[in-house]
Formats: C-alpha cells, structure tokens, sequence
C-alpha cells in the first residue's frame, strides 16, 4: 500500500492535519506509528483504513479485506456482543459461524455475549471492535491504540494476533504511545510530528547484538514525548511502567 503525496484538512479553511505523506506499507509488515497526542496519528490511520479519504493525494494497492479498529469501539448498537459479531459476519461475508464463536472465545468474551453493547465496559467493547476487525483474515489490519482499557490477560494476546496477520501475508499498523509492541521482530517505526510522517531507518528497527538497556525517569505528563524523541533518535523502548513512589 503506497501514500502518494497524501495531505488532508478537516475543512476547507482549517490547516492541514497531515500533509505530503510519502510512504510505502510491504505485505507482511508491522508499521507502529508514533507522535504526540493531537499529532494526527488517528487521521492517519483512518485514511489507510479508507474511513477518511485523501483532500490532496492518493492511497494506491489498499488490501481489499481491511480490519478497522478505533481508539474507542462505537458501542451505541441495538446489539448483544454476540450478536453483533454474528451480524458483522453476515455483513462481511464470513459463512463460517464457527468463526466467530472462535474469536469469542480466544478474546475471552464467552461471559459476555448475551450482554448488550451499551452495557459492556470500555475494554471489553474493546475487543468486541478487535473480534469484528478479524472476522475476516485481513490484508491490513489498522489497530488505533488497541491497549486502551484492555485487561492484562486481553493486552498479551495483541502481539500475538499481530504477528499471524503479518505472517500470513497482510500488513498491520498500530499506533502504540506505551511501547507495548516494540518487541516485534522487523517492525518499523512512522513518527508523525508537525503534520508530516518520518520512518526510521530499518537499520534503527533493528536489534543489535551489542545493544544494552538504560531506564530512564522522567514525569508522566512528559513520558508520551519522551518514548517519541527517543525512538526517532533510532532507540528501541521496550516499555513503559509507573514507579511506586513510596
């Protein structure tokens, strides 16, 4: 999938959220797309989902079967959790119910099936978002901070889903500002910063066998920036954890 000198504004007089974007996503890679809040990481995102098209620019060889997951699953469906996902297979031509029934269960949602939409928590419709985004073995799978409200057990089960995408021949991006899926052997790295997008060279993407470890400190308001900066100055985060100030 190419972005041809991609820009876009969400009004004809308001500035530009994103602008010349030049990048190219290879069938079988992982893109973590990195940048502040606000940064236009989102607008990217649903413009390589085909949920926001292009003011100036094209999207070229976008996957036909593409898996869409927001920052916030839209909850407010006449639907069980349940049903809903057996609907969105009718919609998206998914003829094996027992696919579903499959992802229910690996996504830990069996409890809550018969429970409707409105009434889960946000982590649980969470992954109601991220069940319907696979119904389907996408080409590309664009995951819109898929941690965010995600108990530890479901949090485990991202990088793993990522990786049988990848490993199938379908390219994954994800935006990740808690350095949650670094880890991932060959995954590169798009930061977006002053509304364009910069990719780190594959060589800072890479693990070097001399590489050590450094924590380093710094104010929570301040740690978003802090793994930006670091990873465009070629450093691999491995996490992001709270200190116990007693």
């Amino acid at each position: 999938m190419r972005f041809e000198q991609v820009a876009f504004r969400y009004a004809r007089r308001a500035g530009w959220t994103l602008h010349e974007v030049a990048q190219i996503v290879e069938p079988g890679e992982t893109v973590v797309v990195l940048g502040r809040n606000g940064a236009g990481k989102s607008t990217l995102l649903q413009l390589a989902a085909g949920v926001l098209r292009p003011t100036r620019g094209a999207i070229r060889d976008r996957p036909a079967t593409v898996g869409w997951v927001p920052e916030r699953f839209p909850a407010d469906q006449p639907f069980t959790a349940g049903g809903y996902l057996h609907r969105m297979a009718e919609v998206r031509g998914q003829t094996d119910p027992a696919v579903v029934d499959r992802w229910i269960e690996r996504l830990l949602l069996s409890e809550h099936a018969g429970t409707r939409l409105t009434d889960l928590s946000k982590g649980t419709a969470q992954k109601v978002g991220l069940a319907q985004a696979l119904l389907l073995r996408p080409g590309l799978l664009v995951l819109d901070e898929p941690w965010e409200g995600l108990d530890a057990a479901a949090r485990t089960l991202i990088p793993g889903i990522v990786s049988e995408v990848t490993h199938a021949g379908g390219s994954v991006l994800v935006s990740d500002h808690r350095g949650e899926i670094t880890t991932l052997t060959g995954a590169r790295h798009w930061t977006v910063a002053d509304g364009t997008v910069t990719a780190a060279s594959s060589a800072a993407s890479t693990a070097p066998e001399d590489e050590v470890v450094v924590e380093v400190a710094v104010r929570r308001a301040d740690a978003d920036q802090a793994v930006v900066r670091l990873r465009a100055a070629g450093h691999r985060v491995l996490g992001v954890r709270e200190v116990d100030a007693r």
